[in-house]
């Protein structure tokens, strides 16, 4: 952990609603920083990046590399396309990763034999003993979101939900 302070994040201000149900907000108070969901979602995801690297690090993995782990514990021996569309990556970012994760001996990559421009990856013993051994990741990141588990499940079905409205509103 490093010693640099964690920035105190303000409440976002309270908009103010007249009779006729429509927010009043002028132009400044609408781009106020703090009244933003898009910052607060992409601050979160920071905040969860330095909580994972703290309870990884001792494994010597990172956050994509436990991410696809955890596609690879459910089904082992996908395809990259396919880890990349669970994990909404592309290929480009999803290959070095791979490579990564079987340089250390957790994963390995095959080409498909009737199409070479398929490669399956699969857990090696190392990659699946990991499975035990960070069993507790989940709770223990969990718990560090000041959530109880009704609270996260609330929130997970949120961030859900917006991820599917902006997937789907992203072509109007």
């Amino acid at each position: 952990m490093s010693g640099r302070p964690i920035p105190q994040v303000r409440a976002p201000r309270k908009i103010a609603l007249p009779d006729d149900g429509r927010p009043e907000r002028d132009a400044a108070d609408a781009q106020r920083l703090d009244n933003q969901l898009c910052f607060a979602v992409y601050a979160a995801a920071h905040a969860f990046g330095r909580a994972y690297r703290s309870l990884l690090g001792h494994h010597d993995l990172t956050y994509p590399q436990y991410l696809v782990l955890l596609v690879l514990w459910e089904e082992d021996g996908l395809t990259v396309k396919e880890i990349g569309t669970r994990l909404f990556l592309d290929s480009g970012t999803l290959t070095p990763l791979l490579k990564r994760l079987e340089a250390s001996g957790r994963v390995r990559r095959a080409r498909d034999r009737v199409d070479e421009r398929q490669v399956s990856i699969f857990l090696t013993e190392g990659g699946q003993a990991l499975r035990e051994e960070l069993a507790c990741i989940p709770d223990r990141a969990g718990g560090m979101t000041g959530f109880d588990l009704e609270g996260r499940r609330a929130l997970l079905d949120h961030l859900v939900n917006l991820r599917a409205g902006l997937h789907d509103g992203a072509g109007t």
